[in-house]
């Protein structure tokens, strides 16, 4: 899994995008975008990004996104964080630095 972390300042319909991080993980690319809206208020665009690559050689890209309004910042860490620790405690392996 390899990390970029990428500042952006592109005007999108669903807010200006402020700063992205791609995580690449195989064929699939997870995108945390900040985004402003009009008055300047900050949200999460959480989005997976799959590549399929089809018999007749041609590619193409799945998305599916969610967005993470600032209400629900603490709520949301919390619920990933338990979850996370749940998963490390029953399965501590699939956080070693050889996992891909």
């Amino acid at each position: 899994m390899s990390y970029n972390s990428v500042p952006r300042h592109e005007h999108e319909d669903n807010g200006e995008q402020v700063y992205s991080k791609a995580v690449r993980a195989g064929k699939r690319t997870y995108f945390f975008d900040v985004k402003a809206t009009r008055a300047n208020e900050y949200f999460i665009a959480i989005t997976e990004s799959r590549k399929r690559v089809h018999d007749d050689g041609s590619v193409t890209y799945t998305r599916h996104q969610m967005h993470l309004y600032k209400e629900d910042f603490t709520k949301f860490l919390a619920g990933l964080d338990d979850t996370l620790d749940y998963v490390k405690e029953h399965k501590p392996d699939y956080f070693s630095s050889e996992q891909k």
